[in-house]
């Protein structure tokens, strides 16, 4: 296979990869781009050097509207989450939703059931046959604190932090990172509860910006669940070079 980049058009950011062949390389977060003049002065060196030489560049997107600058690059192809043969597959289902689960099944096995920690917070699983069960889909961490900020008088924008906060919290910050951790946390921790009782052999893989945070979480809430739940941040990246390898 040869060099390829992947890019992943996000709600909230560009998720880029450069995979020589086989193997990612190295990954790198973006802000949005409104044309390829802007995109120059946002991307590293190395990624611009990349995309400048014309390597292959496939791309995924849940912004159509973001897509546009990418379609006049020689090099792109745009994703069609309609071409992986996953079973029962909606026709409004996102493409990253499907790279994900494509990618978990091909690279750790199937069942799966991938949680994604994005803007979204994302539960999609398949079972053996590769067929869609199904999932869920909830505001992620970031967007929960956003909404909380936005649409009241008189509590705080505050970020989310590595330590835990304790449950019952003594001022307004605290109380609106408890709320929003323990809820989140909770969440992950029934539907992967669920899942591993309809399908016991299967995998669950948690990826996403906010993997790693919610993973240090797991690990002090619920450290029976986060054993029986991978890590994996370069989910939907693995998605695409399966995509690739049916595709070319």
């Amino acid at each position: 296979m040869q060099s390829w980049l992947g890019l992943i058009i996000g709600n909230s950011r560009l998720h880029w990869c450069y995979c020589d062949g086989e193997k990612i390389q190295q990954t790198w977060n973006t802000s949005q781009a409104e044309s390829l003049a802007e995109l120059s002065h946002i991307l590293d060196k190395t990624l611009y050097f990349h995309l400048k030489a014309q390597i292959p560049l496939y791309v995924a997107s849940v912004v159509p509207s973001a897509t546009k600058i990418y379609l006049s690059l020689p090099q792109t192809t745009i994703i069609n989450g309609k071409t992986i043969p996953l079973q029962d597959i909606y026709s409004t289902m996102g493409v990253d939703r499907i790279l994900a689960l494509w990618g978990a099944g091909c690279n750790y096995g199937f069942p799966c059931l991938v949680i994604d920690s994005g803007t979204a917070l994302t539960f999609t699983g398949a079972d053996e046959n590769k067929k869609l069960i199904g999932g869920a889909i909830l505001p992620g961490v970031r967007l929960q604190l956003q909404t909380l900020f936005f649409n009241t008088a008189a509590l705080p924008e505050i970020e989310m932090i590595s330590e835990i906060t304790p449950r019952w919290a003594k001022n307004t910050s605290s109380a609106i990172q408890s709320g929003i951790i323990y809820t989140i946390i909770a969440s992950i921790r029934d539907f992967t509860e669920d899942w591993l009782q309809k399908y016991p052999q299967s995998q669950v893989i948690l990826t996403g910006g906010d993997a790693l945070l919610l993973n240090q979480y797991l690990e002090e809430i619920f450290p029976d669940i986060n054993k029986q739940i991978k890590v994996d941040t370069n989910l939907l990246f693995l998605g695409i070079k399966e995509y690739i390898n049916i595709t070319s």
